[in-house]
This record gives structure tokens, C-alpha cells and sequence, in this order.
């Protein structure tokens, strides 16, 4: 299978719609759920919250295994080119992500799965969450960003001319012999 064709654009854009799903959850998070977060009580938090991280928990479980073998893919079939600094750097930062969730943010989630009774821990509780997931959605957007400079990277790649070298992003001819 030759690098570069037909397989490695499908995985590179599968990885885009992933890193994009998590990019646009993240933000969304942040600039419109987390507002309401000092109108939540102990009456009202759990439908507000409860359902909709159970749900995303189960899809982003099975989206973030496709993301380890996707961009693990594309770094191996990149890994002769400068190209495979991306999906490495993506790599890294899904498993950073997941380690997050997995050791802070889930601990939170089943706190407020369970029930919480006390407002005071109720507040201590989201905002805990709420700086992790901030956290988080950074390291989302690292991941988006490193997705978006392959693309960017390979665009700007195909466009050189055919024996063009890129020296601090600006394409330089290639050198001409001198000839006494």
C-alpha cells in the first residue's frame, strides 16, 4: 500500500472528525454549560448533568480507542516524514487526556451519579470538575490543532515545486551549481 494515498487520507481525516468532536464538545462545554454552573442545587444538578456524561462517557470511550489506533497508524505510516511529529503529538496528548479523565474527572462523574446531598459539596464538587475539564478541553484543542497542521503541512507541501525545500516555513529553491 503506497504511503500517502487513499488509506492515509481516510485515517487522517477520520482523526480530524474525531479531534473535531472533541474540540467542538469541549468548547460547547465551556462557553454554554458552564455558566449555569451557580443556578445548579442538589435539586436540579443531576438532570442537567447526570445523563449527558453517562451518554457521552459510553461514545467518547469507543471514539477515543479509534483516535489511539488512528493517529498510532498514521504516525507509523508517517514516520519517514517530518508529517509524523502530528499524529505523535496527538497521540500523546489523547492519552494525556485520558489518563485526566480517567484518574480526576471520572472519580467527579460518579460522585454526581451517585447523588449529592449538600450544597457545599456540591460546589466543591463542580468546580473541581469544571478546572479539570478545562484542562482537558486544552488538551482537545492541542489534539485539533495538531490534526489541522498535518492537513496544513501536506497542502503546503504539494504545492511546492518539485525540488523546493522549506526553510523556516518559506519554500527555497533548490541550490544552482556554480560553474567556472
Amino acid at each position: 500500500m503506497k504511503r500517502g494515498g487513499l488509506f492515509d487520507l481516510v485515517n487522517a481525516c477520520l482523526l480530524l472528525l474525531c479531534t473535531s468532536m472533541y474540540l467542538g464538545t469541549g468548547w460547547s462545554l465551556i462557553l454554554f454549560s458552564f455558566p449555569i454552573a451557580p443556578q445548579l442545587t442538589v435539586d436540579n444538578y443531576s438532570l442537567q448533568f447526570v445523563p449527558q456524561v453517562q451518554a457521552a462517557t459510553r461514545f467518547f470511550t469507543w471514539m477515543t480507542a479509534v483516535m489511539l489506533l488512528s493517529s498510532g497508524v498514521l504516525a507509523w505510516r508517517e514516520r519517514k516524514t517530518s508529517l509524523r511529529w502530528y499524529p505523535l503529538g496527538v497521540l500523546l496528548a489523547v492519552v494525556a487526556a485520558t489518563l485526566l479523565t480517567r484518574i480526576y474527572i471520572f472519580p467527579y462523574n460518579d460522585e454526581m451519579a451517585a447523588g449529592i446531598t449538600s450544597p457545599e459539596r456540591l460546589g466543591e464538587v463542580l468546580g473541581a470538575w469544571m478546572r479539570m475539564n478545562r484542562v482537558r478541553v486544552g488538551l482537545w484543542t492541542v489534539q485539533w490543532l495538531l490534526t489541522l497542521g498535518y492537513f496544513v503541512h501536506r497542502v503546503l507541501r504539494a504545492e511546492q515545486p518539485a525540488g523546493a525545500r522549506v526553510r523556516y516555513g518559506l519554500a527555497v529553491p533548490p541550490r544552482r551549481e556554480a560553474h567556472a
